[in-house]
C-alpha cells in the first residue's frame, strides 16, 4: 500500500489545504490522474497522482490544512477493497432498507432516476477556478462541455454557460450582526491561503530587505513605431509582442550583463544564478500570481510574447502548474494598462530586485532645442541594498532604458 502525502507545489510552500477530492474511496487511480485539488501559497492546483492502484482511504478531508509531507490518502493494489468497505456497504444497505420501509410508496425513487455523477462514474474534469465559478453560479458541471485539454472544463466554458454570479458582502464572523459603529456595520472576510502567504511574504520583505528605489523615464517612441509596423505586417491570428514583452526581453539581456541583479541574498551570502528567469506578475482572482518565463535572455520577442500569453491564461483558468511558478530570478510588475504613471513595488524575496512599469503616455519633450511629442514610460527599480548597491543598480536600470529606447537591440 502506498501513501499520498501533501506535496510541495511551490518553492515557498509550507502547508496546503485540501479543497476537493477528485476521486472517491474505491476508485481506480492511474499515474497522472487528477487526484485532489490543493490550495497552496501561490495558487489552487489539481495534484496528479504519482502512484497507481485503488484509492483505499482518504486521511485528510476537504477544507483541512496540513503541512507538506503529511499523508493525505492511501492507495492500494488495483482492485483492492478499501478497509471496512464491506461493513460500511452492509450498514448503508441495511439503513436504506429501513428508510424505504418507512417511506410512503410514492416517495420511493425509480431505478431509472438520473445519476448525479459524470458518465464515467467520476467527477467531470475541470480546473479549480471553473469549479469555484460553477458553484457560485449554481451550475452543474456534468452538463457542460470542456474546451480545455482532454475535454477539461475551464473558466471560459463556465462563463459561457450563464451570467456572472451575484456577489454578496462577506458574512460577519459571528452569527449575530455586529453593532453599528461610526464606520457603519462591520463585517469580516477570511483571507485565502494564497492571500495569507502574500501578506506574510510582503511584510517580511519590507521588514528584512532594506529597499531603495531608482526611477527612470524611457522614451518609447521608437518602440511604439516599431510595434505599429509589426502589427500591420503580422498575419491574422499571429502573436504581436506587447510593450511588456519588450520590457521582459530588455530585462533578460540586462540581467545577463549584471549578474548581481539576477541573484539573491539568502542566509548571509549572495547566490548567483546561471539562468535568467523573469517572473511576470499576473492579477488572478483576489490574488497575485507570478509565473516564470525561463531563459528570457535567450528567447526571441515572439517566443516571449507567446509564452507570456499562455502563462497568463493558465493563471486565470486555474491551470498553472508548480514548475511554471518556480525558479524566477527577477520580477516585472506592470500596472500601465490601468493608467498608472508609476509605482514602487515590493521585492519578491529572496530576489535582489523588482521592476515596476507604468503607462506609456504621449508628452512634450525638448529634442535638439525644439519641442517635440514623445511616448514616455516610467520604470521604477526596487533593490535589496544587501546585494545590489546604488551605482551597479543605476547601471542596470540605465541598460534596460537604453535597450528599450533602441528596440532593434532586443532582436540581437
Amino acid at each position: 500500500m502506498g501513501e499520498v502525502v501533501m506535496p510541495r507545489l511551490s518553492d515557498s510552500m509550507e502547508e496546503g489545504t485540501v479543497l476537493q477530492w477528485l476521486k472517491r474511496v474505491g476508485d481506480e487511480v492511474a499515474v497522472g490522474d487528477e487526484l485532489v485539488e490543493i490550495e497552496t501559497d501561490k495558487a489552487n492546483m489539481a495534484y496528479e497522482s504519482d502512484v497507481a492502484g485503488t484509492l483505499t482511504e482518504i486521511l485528510v478531508e476537504e477544507g483541512e490544512t496540513v503541512s507538506i509531507g503529511t499523508p493525505i490518502a492511501r492507495v492500494g493494489g488495483a482492485g483492492e477493497v478499501p478497509a471496512g468497505a464491506a461493513e460500511r456497504a452492509a450498514g448503508e444497505e441495511k439503513e436504506a432498507t429501513k428508510e424505504v420501509a418507512r417511506a410512503p410508496i410514492a416517495t420511493v425513487l425509480p431505478e431509472s432516476a438520473p445519476a448525479v455523477e459524470h458518465g464515467d462514474g467520476h467527477r467531470p474534469k475541470a480546473s479549480p477556478l471553473a469549479r469555484r465559478l460553477a458553484k457560485e453560479k449554481g451550475l452543474d458541471l456534468t452538463q457542460l462541455h470542456g474546451s480545455g485539454p482532454g475535454g477539461r472544463i475551464v473558466k471560459a466554458d463556465v462563463e459561457k454557460a450563464g451570467p456572472e454570479p451575484t456577489r454578496t458582502a462577506p458574512a460577519p464572523a459571528s452569527e449575530t450582526p455586529s453593532p453599528e459603529t461610526a464606520k457603519g456595520q462591520v463585517s469580516y472576510e477570511e483571507l485565502s491561503k494564497t492571500q495569507q502567504v502574500i501578506a506574510r511574504r510582503m511584510a517580511e520583505s519590507k521588514a528584512t530587505a532594506p529597499h531603495f528605489y531608482l526611477r527612470a523615464t524611457v522614451d518609447m517612441s521608437q518602440a511604439v513605431e516599431g510595434r505599429g509596423k509589426l502589427k500591420a505586417l503580422a498575419a491574422e491570428g499571429s502573436v504581436v509582442p506587447s510593450f511588456n514583452d519588450m520590457v521582459v526581453k530588455a530585462c533578460g539581456l540586462a540581467l545577463r550583463e549584471h549578474p548581481r541583479a539576477n541573484g539573491a541574498y539568502r542566509d548571509g551570502r549572495v547566490e548567483l544564478y546561471s539562468r535568467v528567469n523573469v517572473g511576470i506578475a499576473v492579477a488572478a482572482e483576489d490574488a497575485l500570481v507570478v509565473p516564470t518565463l525561463f531563459d528570457a535572455d535567450r528567447k526571441g520577442l515572439r517566443q516571449i510574447a507567446a509564452e507570456a500569453r499562455t502563462l497568463a491564461q493558465r493563471v486565470r483558468d486555474g491551470q498553472i502548474t508548480p514548475p511554471e511558478l518556480s525558479g524566477a530570478t527577477f520580477t516585472v510588475s506592470n500596472l500601465g494598462m490601468y493608467g498608472i504613471d508609476g509605482f514602487s513595488a515590493v521585492i519578491n524575496p529572496p530576489q535582489a530586485a523588482i521592476l515596476a512599469v507604468g503607462a506609456i503616455e504621449e508628452r512634450p519633450i525638448a529634442r535638439e532645442g525644439e519641442i517635440a511629442a514623445a511616448h514616455l514610460m516610467q520604470i521604477d527599480l526596487a533593490c535589496d541594498h544587501r546585494i545590489l548597491y546604488g551605482a551597479p543598480a543605476a547601471e542596470f536600470l540605465a541598460r534596460i532604458k537604453a535597450l528599450l529606447e533602441e528596440p532593434l537591440a532586443l532582436a540581437l
